[in-house]
């Protein structure tokens, strides 16, 4: 079975369903045959590269600054009671997270593609780290143990843009409006941050709908020498 989770690296629902999604298939009898696979999506492409605040983000927005901090305080929260600890949604800075995509891509492409997405949500969430420049990228990947000089190489020839842009116009294709955005098995679509129980359940759901169970073949007609509690009668032939 093959998952798709769209996500931004600042949006902190996603961090929370990267999460539970690995939470969920500890707990999913057959975790060894399902493919998770990171997409990119990203929210806020026009920030300046200096970033922002989030309160700057509200007011950008168009929200009251009294509503957002009351949504990501609870967010912080839920964060919190499943196990992130710091999780920072409400005082860090955003900023536009092409460079950090083209960098997930180059580390997909290197066979470390979940681990450093997850790597890269506790690095903006659990130390409100600034990920928008080439170098605050880089710095990153040197961290995580990508080589800095090819990812360097591939983040300035712009290696991975057109795989970023492609993966965002597939989400929009498919129906996301926002993020998190997951795909199970390209037929079934979970917008938005399901819980973890959940989230289980639709990985169950899907697989029984992709895997039923073998069915007993009908009978058409009664035959003889058919076992019963008792053993097996083996008909008997006529003497000769």
């Amino acid at each position: 079975m093959k998952i798709e989770l769209w996500a931004d690296i600042v949006c902190p629902y996603c961090g929370l369903m990267d999460n539970r999604l690995r939470l969920a298939l500890d707990r999913f009898e057959h975790a060894d045959d399902v493919q998770v696979i990171h997409r990119s999506i990203q929210l806020h492409p026009d920030l300046p590269r200096e970033g922002v605040t989030q309160r700057r983000l509200f007011q950008m927005a168009g929200m009251p600054t009294a509503t957002g901090e009351k949504l990501l305080t609870s967010i912080e929260a839920t964060a919190h009671a499943e196990g992130l600890s710091p999780y920072h949604a409400l005082e860090r800075t955003l900023g536009p997270t092409d460079h950090a995509h083209e960098l997930l891509a180059h580390a997909t492409a290197q066979g470390r593609g979940n681990e450093v997405w997850t790597a890269m949500f506790r690095a903006h969430f659990g130390q409100a780290r600034k990920l928008w420049t080439l170098d605050e990228v880089l710095d990153f990947a040197e961290e995580v143990g990508l080589d800095r000089g090819e990812a360097a190489q591939a983040l300035r020839e712009r290696r991975y843009r057109a795989q970023v842009e492609a993966d965002q116009r597939e989400a929009e294709r498919l129906g996301a409006r926002g993020a998190p955005f997951l795909v199970i098995d390209g037929a079934y679509a979970v917008p938005g941050a399901l819980d973890t129980d959940r989230l289980l359940a639709a990985m169950t759901r899907a697989w029984r709908e992709s895997h039923p169970a073998p069915r007993p073949l009908p009978v058409i007609a009664d035959a003889e020498g058919l076992c019963g509690p008792d053993g097996c009668a083996v008909p008997q032939r006529p003497a000769r």
